[in-house]
C-alpha cells in the first residue's frame, strides 16, 4: 500500500513538469527558422559564459584560453564534480574554444 501511494504521489508531482516540457518543445519547434538559428549562436556563447560564472568561477578565474583537447578533458572531469548537464558542458566547451 505504501509503495502504491508513493507511485501515485510521484506521478502527481511530475505530471506538470512533463506537460510543461512538451508544450514548450512543440512551440519551439514550430518557431524555429534558419534566421532564428543564426540569431541563437551568440546566445550559446553567452550561455557558456553564464555556466562558467554560475559554476566554475566559485573556484576558478576565467581562462585565458585552452586547446580543444585540454578543454575537453577539463570539462569532462569538472562536469562530474559540478554536476553539470550535457548541455551545460557543451556550452562550456564553446565558451572555452570560440
Amino acid at each position: 500500500m505504501n509503495l502504491l501511494r508513493w507511485i501515485v504521489l510521484a506521478g502527481i508531482f511530475t505530471m506538470p513538469f512533463v506537460v510543461l516540457g512538451q508544450s514548450t518543445s512543440t512551440s519551439q519547434t514550430q518557431a524555429s527558422t534558419p534566421q532564428k538559428k543564426q540569431a541563437q549562436q551568440p546566445v550559446r556563447m553567452n550561455e557558456g559564459e553564464r555556466v562558467f560564472m554560475q559554476n566554475c568561477s566559485r573556484c576558478h578565474n576565467p581562462p585565458d584560453g585552452f586547446s580543444p583537447r585540454i578543454a575537453g578533458s577539463i570539462v569532462r572531469h569538472m562536469r562530474v564534480r559540478a554536476n553539470l548537464s550535457e548541455r551545460d558542458a557543451q556550452a562550456l566547451l564553446r565558451f572555452f574554444n570560440p
